[in-house]
């Protein structure tokens, strides 16, 4: 295995940790879906499954993490703007 591909190996789990790790505090009341922190975990995670994805062309799981990560995306804005209005 070459460094390339133990680097997107290390992505690809470090991704599908952070993901289930998101969901387990969502899960156990640590943290709601409305958190920067569970979006942050989300967004990070689905970049990683899209680097692995990618490299491994499955392109379905890149799209579906794609998505994901967009909707992470828009959740923090709209967190951020919320945060925004309220000072």
């Amino acid at each position: 295995m070459t460094a390339t591909e133990l680097a997107v190996e290390i992505v690809g789990w470090g991704g599908a940790t952070l993901i289930l790790l998101a969901y387990l505090l969502l899960s156990a009341g640590r943290l709601t879906g409305q958190s920067r922190s569970y979006q942050v975990m989300n967004v990070v995670g689905a970049a990683g499954f899209i680097v692995n994805g990618w490299w491994h062309g499955a392109l379905p799981s890149t799209v579906l993490n794609v998505i994901w990560a967009a909707i992470g995306m828009v959740a923090l804005w709209k967190i951020r703007q919320k945060a925004g209005s309220s000072t």
